[in-house]
């Protein structure tokens, strides 16, 4: 029996090691097992499990992250779950943990999404791999802490707007990056805000994810109506919300993004 204890301090025992047959019910950790050598041995993935793009075709979807098939993935017989704090519900990971032991990951501060590569490449038996994936993404965020200036205000929603607070991951890389989140800690973790808070909260940036609420160069237009003396861009969510592996893209993605606007 081999024994791990996950972001929420419960103990995991898995009584194969490494696992044979993976379920994950969070995209990002989906990508990060990919990317840490793995492939045969993940037989479940969620339908928003879209990295790599060939495993839609090869995996057994078992449905979305707030909801799943329970039947299918208790056919596939698998020696861990994959789940995470904030993607999956409560409700999920207790039925799951009837089924097979449940890995619950949470993830809201660099630390945590670091913590968390190499604790994934424990619990997989791919030490090595997620210490070389570490080491690379932890130096190239070094390279860029406080490389910029400005505020800015991260929309991921629509009819209401909603904004990425202080507590949120998303929050945590931006800021990381010397960038100053106009949600204060006043605000709850995703404020519903309206276009007057906007205007009064004055950011510098308004960056409009392209997920969850999928923001167009219409939205662009419009926001470059409200506050005329912002700069607006569509942003991919996925380089700033998703912890793993995708976050070695995030540096070289921000530096290119902020080219000609902000100041190291």
């Amino acid at each position: 029996m081999h024994i791990f204890t996950d972001s929420l301090k419960r103990t995991v025992e898995l009584s194969v090691f490494p696992p044979q047959r993976i379920v994950s019910l969070v995209p990002s950790q989906t990508e990060l097992l990919h990317d840490l050598g793995l492939n045969s041995e993940v037989v479940g993935i969620t339908k928003f499990c879209v990295h790599p793009d060939v495993w839609k075709k090869e995996k057994t979807i078992v449905g979305g992250t707030k909801q799943v098939h329970f039947d299918k993935i208790k056919a596939l017989k698998p020696d861990v779950i994959i789940a995470n704090y904030e993607e999956n519900t409560k409700e999920m990971v207790e039925e799951c943990s009837t089924i097979a032991p449940v890995y619950v990951t949470n993830v809201k501060t660099l630390d945590d999404a670091f913590d968390m590569i190499l604790n994934i490449g424990n619990l997989v038996g791919k030490t090595i791999s997620a210490e070389e994936l570490y080491n690379r993404i932890k130096h190239e965020f070094d390279i860029f802490k406080n490389a910029y200036k400005g505020s800015f205000l991260y929309l991921i929603w629509k009819n209401p707007y909603m904004a990425a607070g202080q507590d949120t991951f998303i929050h945590a890389v931006l800021s990381h990056f010397g960038l100053t989140n106009v949600i204060n800690d006043v605000y709850s973790r995703y404020p519903s805000i309206t276009e007057e808070d906007i205007k009064n909260l004055c950011p510098e940036y308004i960056l409009l994810s392209s997920e969850p609420y999928p923001f167009k160069e219409k939205h662009v237009q419009h926001f470059k109506d409200v506050l005329p003396n912002g700069k607006i861009y569509l942003v991919d969510g996925e380089m700033f919300s998703w912890y793993g592996s995708r976050m070695r893209y995030t540096c070289n993605y921000v530096q290119r993004l902020f080219a000609n606007t902000l100041k190291i």
